[in-house]
């Protein structure tokens, strides 16, 4: 089924290859409905929320496809039994009613999807309730105009449920639209750039949440309410611009932050932007983006062998998962096909698919703290982090926010224990032990700063210990510079990119250097001469470790031990075979400034 899923869905040029796409995905869901067909049982893992609202989640997340499906008049075999779930999970006096809600309730995100539904068929869809199942509707998801929810994206979900019943002809709250527009006016942070809620991450949610809902209600409401549509859509013109860098040419996306597991939701951004006639790309290369990121999705296995899409990134791997990820948690992926509510004659569909634009070999992203670097063709694009931290402490928060680098072909690894370097997910990572075998690396920053030149960072592993590193992006390399002043000794480590490790795994050390040649790339570190020496080395770490593979991943690093005192460390990072220049740090006569060469190409930066 597995590759029955992958060969359906791979070769995707037009529109009917989409929907033939999307169909078949939802063709194995048919057989999960629950016995009263109000909610789908897509495997036996938990959640932080019970299991019959797993199910509930899991039928609403197909919604996300279904609905635009049928907005563009496309076949879906299945609508009649979607619309009999909608009708029973609504009904109080169905014994599979979807129920009340409280404070912070997984329910109140899935009600976004119906606002979807209401918003884009409008009569097309409340034509099949009877008057008391429509008021049924209303009044359940009329739950979440005055709910309490996370500060955060959450606020949309209630806007697009009021987005629906003003679209569809029912009752609808201004006053509650406005009160969650306010809240998430104080994420704004400039440059088309929102966070999470205050002092939280710069992710996928800010394109597949933010500017995603935001594209939406901006097309349906620019009319009405054209202040704020016009803003909307501004400021999602900007965030494109920067958004575009984080794709290759393959079509893979450079995947960092949490949520990995909703997939090729990665492009939804793209999606909304078509939708919306967003004008900042052509139509051709959005479509591009798009599809190229949907056939790279299907050239993964990301399906179990009944063609259920499973938790995981690359593979399926709970490893990675968070605590919200039910079993029906990926079908958020189905976000991308917003797109099939636009009819066959648009722009979008007409269009040939185009490349991506021309493109910067670097791209700082001030107000995200990141810069993305493309290699020449594109084909493998990384991103340099500040090392910002998920507040709430998500499963492997470090690995997934505040490693060095992040990678459109290599990914990063998740920690698989808190003993030993093989299970601490040194990859992109300066890793220091109290000489116990306990590592701990990045986490939180006392002090962040990007231009675009570098970013610097302050962290403070333990209260005597003080890192200020450095990430500086070169062309075929960056490079990485720590200055520490520890008043303990410690064990040290500092990994490269993970590579896949099987029988045609080369590796090539010495003192100073470790090439690491694998089916899926080159992965290499080298010392660059600060006053401490360094041992090249490696770290194999267990299977499904990597987000991007199951095998067990090799990675470049290099150790040391630190005695007590001040010390300054330095490595080059590349992804390439190929004899690389070799970079010099140079501190100048008074100790304040420092020049980094590598190959033409210099830096000039002061330490303060």
């Amino acid at each position: 089924m597995q590759s029955e899923m992958n060969n359906s869905c791979h070769a995707l040029e037009g529109r009917e290859d989409v929907i033939r796409c999307l169909n078949t995905m939802l063709d194995p869901v048919d057989r999960l409905f629950n016995t009263g067909e109000t909610g789908i049982i897509f495997g036996q893992t938990c959640a932080h929320y019970p299991p019959q609202v797993a199910q509930m989640e899991g039928l609403s997340r197909l919604l996300w496809g279904i609905f635009p499906l049928i907005a563009g008049n496309g076949p879906c075999p299945y609508w009649d039994k979607y619309l009999t779930a909608i009708r029973n999970g609504t009904d109080p006096q169905h014994p599979g009613y979807w129920g009340i809600t409280t404070a912070y309730d997984q329910r109140l995100v899935e009600m976004a999807v119906y606002g979807l539904g209401l918003a884009l068929l409008k009569n097309t869809l409340t034509d099949h309730f009877t008057p008391q199942q429509l008021q049924n509707l209303f009044r359940w998801l009329d739950q979440i105009s005055s709910a309490e929810m996370p500060d955060s994206n959450w606020n949309y979900f209630a806007i697009m449920v009021q987005l629906g019943f003003r679209q569809a002809g029912l009752p609808w709250d201004q006053a509650a639209v406005d009160a969650r527009f306010e809240k998430m006016e104080a994420y704004y942070l400039g440059d088309g750039w929102y966070s999470d809620g205050p002092g939280r991450p710069k992710d996928y949610y800010i394109s597949m949440a933010f500017h995603y809902y935001g594209l939406i209600y901006a097309t349906l409401m620019k009319d009405s309410d054209s202040q704020r549509s016009a803003l909307l859509i501004a400021r999602s013109e900007r965030f494109a611009e920067d958004f575009v860098y984080l794709f290759a040419a393959d079509g893979a996306a450079v995947p960092f932050g949490r949520s990995l597991t909703y997939r090729f939701a990665e492009a939804a951004f793209w999606s909304a932007a078509a939708f919306a006639n967003l004008q900042v790309l052509s139509m051709g290369e959005i479509k591009g983006i798009i599809l190229r990121h949907l056939r790279w999705w299907f050239s993964q296995p990301i399906f179990d062998r009944d063609g259920i899409l499973t938790i995981g990134y690359a593979y399926p791997n709970l490893v990675m998962a968070e605590d919200y990820n039910s079993p029906g948690s990926p079908y958020w992926a189905f976000k991308i096909f917003l797109v099939l509510a636009l009819p066959a004659e648009s722009e979008f569909w007409q269009q040939p698919e185009q490349p991506l634009p021309a493109l910067s070999p670097r791209r700082t992203l001030s107000k995200a703290g990141q810069i993305l670097v493309h290699s020449p063709d594109s084909q493998h694009v990384y991103m340099l982090t500040s090392g910002q931290l998920e507040l709430n402490n998500y499963v492997n928060t470090e690995a997934k926010y505040t490693k060095f680098a992040y990678s459109s072909r290599y990914g990063f690894t998740v920690e698989r224990g808190r003993y030993g370097i093989k299970h601490a997910a040194c990859d992109s990572m300066l890793l220091l032990a109290d000489q116990d075998n306990y590592y701990r690396g990045r986490r939180d920053c006392s002090e962040v700063q990007i231009t675009d030149t570098y970013i610097r960072s302050v962290w403070l592993p333990w209260k005597d210990v003080r890192i200020t590193t450095w990430l500086v992006p070169f062309s075929d390399c960056h490079i990485r510079i720590h200055h520490i002043d520890n008043h303990r000794s410690l064990d040290t480590v500092e990994g490269g990119f993970a590579v896949i490790w099987d029988a045609q795994t080369r590796i090539e050390a010495d003192d100073r250097t470790c090439l690491i040649s694998a089916s899926n790339g080159v992965s290499r570190i080298s010392q660059v001469d600060m006053g401490s020496k360094r041992q090249a080395d490696k770290v194999i770490t267990p299977p499904n470790s990597s987000i991007m593979f199951a095998a067990c991943a090799a990675i470049p690093v290099l150790t040391s031990q630190l005695d007590p005192g001040e010390h300054w460390l330095c490595c080059a990072v590349s992804t390439q075979g190929l004899h690389l220049p070799e970079p010099e740090v140079r501190r100048d006569p008074g100790g304040n400034r420092l020049t980094v060469v590598c190959g033409p190409e210099s830096r000039h930066f002061s330490l303060n």
